[in-house]
């Protein structure tokens, strides 16, 4: 692939410049628009410089030596871009430099761009990233290895190995050899994609290997509680306590639209009296960070009575007595199979069911809910909308009267 290289030599003032100094001679080396200098070890009267030419005026034996030096230096770099051109190396600021020091340009592997990254997050886990963020990059970083190992025989390569190839074959192995559905390998990819980028910018590579890569998510159908089956699971009489506690911690998030964590971390001190005097959840989304405010529906109210007094919320200053996300999924299985529910119940059905049959199904304009449920992009929410046929026929009802034929 053709590169626009160039060379240049310049003056740099020095740090603690004094007047009357000379300047240090430079060299810079030009590869598509990214730099990389160093010092020609050389020094010269800034009124003695000819920017244009990049050389010393005069005709002086000592100005005519420093003028041949630059000129031999100029030369060789010239040499050590055509060796790697030769050697089919690619062609960077960067590796001129190094080829023409007779160093080895130092070789970054995606394997440490992953780490880096993951260590980076690890660090900002409950500031800028929730662990949720971090578990699926350790996740990509635990499939990149397979797939290395599995493709390469290899435990690592060079992140400017990474091409469409290798792109289109890491798709193909996460599909076949891990078994994703199309969506969970586009994420997957679409985090590696980010990995990339990075390296972009610390000029790790010089292009995207991603660029024209398509990148496309297929919908899916997205199961949520009908106002019918919500009330079954309300009804149901459970013979044991723990799925009793399952069932209604599971129907605070159907009502308030929070995730298990932010049920988990809800304090009575985030329970207190909104602007219309009743009670309102006041929180920060343990995903997104965001704030989100949401009143206090009856149901959800008398839960929280419910367990006040609980000797868990009384010792550690929760508002529910919350088991293990595990021990809740296990639950919720058997819960559904009685209370006759042909769903997979769990944290993302019961913010689905708080998103549409709670509230959008009942007139609650869709800003409102995006912001309950904390989201920062109201396209988020429309994802929600999109899923309401009973809606639709609800809002249709009235136009159908109207145009009756009589």
């Amino acid at each position: 692939m053709k590169t626009n290289f160039s060379v240049l030599f310049f003056l740099k003032r020095p740090k603690n410049y004094t007047k009357g100094a000379v300047y240090f001679i430079f060299l810079r080396i030009t590869v598509d628009g990214v730099r990389a200098e160093m010092s020609t070890s050389r020094n010269c009267e800034p009124e003695r410089w000819n920017a244009k030419a990049g050389k010393v005026i005069g005709t002086k034996e000592d100005v005519k030596t420093l003028n041949a030096y630059l000129e031999n230096i100029k030369a060789e770099v010239y040499v050590a871009h055509s060796q790697l051109s030769v050697d089919g190396a690619e062609i960077t600021a960067e590796g001129i430099k190094y080829k023409f020091l007779g160093k080895e340009e130092k070789a970054h592997t995606i394997v440490e761009a992953i780490k880096t990254h993951n260590t980076n997050m690890k660090a900002l886990v409950g500031k800028d990233y929730a662990p949720g963020t971090l578990k699926r990059f350790e996740v990509l970083e635990r499939h990149v290895l397979d797939f290395m190992s599995f493709r390469y025989h290899k435990n690592d390569i060079n992140i400017k190995s990474i091409d469409h190839g290798f792109i289109s074959a890491f798709d193909f192995y996460l599909r076949t050899e891990k078994a994703n559905t199309n969506n969970t390998a586009i994420k997957h990819l679409k985090n590696l994609g980010k990995i990339v980028r990075i390296c972009l910018s610390n000029k790790w590579i010089s292009a995207d290997p991603f660029f024209g890569y398509k990148l496309k998510s297929k919908e899916v159908h997205r199961n949520y509680l009908t106002a019918t089956e919500l009330q079954k699971i309300v009804e149901k009489e459970f013979t044991t306590v723990r799925l009793s506690q399952v069932r209604d911690f599971f129907l605070f998030s159907c009502y308030t639209g929070l995730s298990y964590a932010d049920v988990q971390k809800l304090k009575p001190s985030d329970i207190g009296i909104g602007t219309d005097g009743e009670q309102w959840i006041v929180t920060y989304r343990q995903k997104t960070n965001t704030r989100a405010a949401i009143p206090l529906l009856p149901v959800a109210k008398e839960i929280l009575n419910r367990y006040k007094d609980h000797p868990v919320c009384i010792n550690q200053g929760k508002a529910l007595p919350v088991s293990s996300n595990q021990k809740m999924n296990e639950y919720l299985v058997e819960i559904a199979s009685l209370a006759g529910i042909d769903k997979t119940l769990g944290n993302r059905i019961a913010k689905r069911t708080f998103a549409t049959t709670i509230t959008l199904m009942n007139g609650v304009p869709i800003e409102s809910v995006s912001k309950m449920l904390g989201h920062t992009n109201l396209r988020t929410t429309q994802l929600y909308a999109k899923i309401l046929d009973e809606k639709v026929a609800s809002d249709m009802a009235p136009l159908r009267e109207m145009f009756a034929i009589v």
